[in-house]
């Protein structure tokens, strides 16, 4: 696979994830799609295991819609890949969209692509 090729699978992983985000999926999504030892570094500061991810997904709100944009791939070596990107998403209600840089980090696996790491850095809205 080429770095294009992989850029591509990741990024639909992505799109993949995010959907499950919005129509109520995502413990199941990610139970299957994090590795066993993964963890999650949210823009609120928590590290979540796997585990953790799959129970607090079951009770989350959902994401009404998402945008996925300047997406960049960095190929870290065999097997392993991050992708880098800049993520705004808006639930149903009237709260102001959630925009931040998204690292994703993957490795390769009998299975496909695996989510080792994923971590959110907010951005601050600007007035």
């Amino acid at each position: 696979m080429d770095g294009e090729d992989v850029k591509a699978t990741l990024l639909e992983l992505e799109r993949r994830g995010w959907d499950s985000l919005c129509d109520c999926t995502g413990g199941n999504f990610y139970g299957g799609l994090m590795t066993a030892d993964a963890v999650m570094v949210l823009a609120n500061g928590a590290v979540m295991d796997r585990a953790a991810v799959v129970e607090s997904l079951a009770h989350a709100p959902p994401w009404r819609t998402y945008s996925i944009d300047d997406a960049l791939l960095i190929c870290s070596g065999p097997g392993t890949a991050a992708l880098v990107y800049r993520g705004t998403a808006y639930r149903e209600t009237d709260e102001p969209a959630f925009t931040g840089v998204m690292s994703s980090v993957y490795q390769d696996s009998v299975d496909g692509w695996r989510l080792v790491l994923y971590q959110q850095t907010p951005i601050p809205p600007t007035d």
